[in-house]
C-alpha cells in the first residue's frame, strides 16, 4: 500500500476506500498489540495514522473538487 500522499492522488476511488478500510484495519490491529505489549515498533503506529489522515484528505479533496465542478455547471 502506497504512503506517500502523491501515490494516493494516483489511486482511483475505490481503491482509495478499500486502502482506507485496510489502513484502519492495520491501525485497530497495532493498537491492539500496542495494549498488550506486543508490538514491537511503536513508530509504525504515527505512520498508519498518518496514512488514515492523508487518504481522508484525498477524499475529501476529492469531493470537494466534484461539488466545484457540479456546481459550475449549473452556472
Amino acid at each position: 500500500m502506497p504512503s506517500k500522499p502523491a501515490a494516493f492522488r494516483e489511486l482511483d476511488d475505490a481503491s482509495l476506500l478499500r486502502a482506507l478500510s485496510e489502513t484502519k484495519e492495520e491501525l485497530f490491529n497495532l493498537r491492539f498489540q500496542n495494549v498488550t505489549g506486543q508490538l514491537d515498533n511503536n513508530a509504525r503506529l504515527t505512520q498508519v495514522r498518518r496514512d488514515v489522515a492523508r487518504i481522508n484528505t484525498e477524499l475529501r479533496a476529492r469531493e470537494i473538487a466534484a461539488a466545484e465542478a457540479l456546481q459550475k455547471e449549473d452556472a
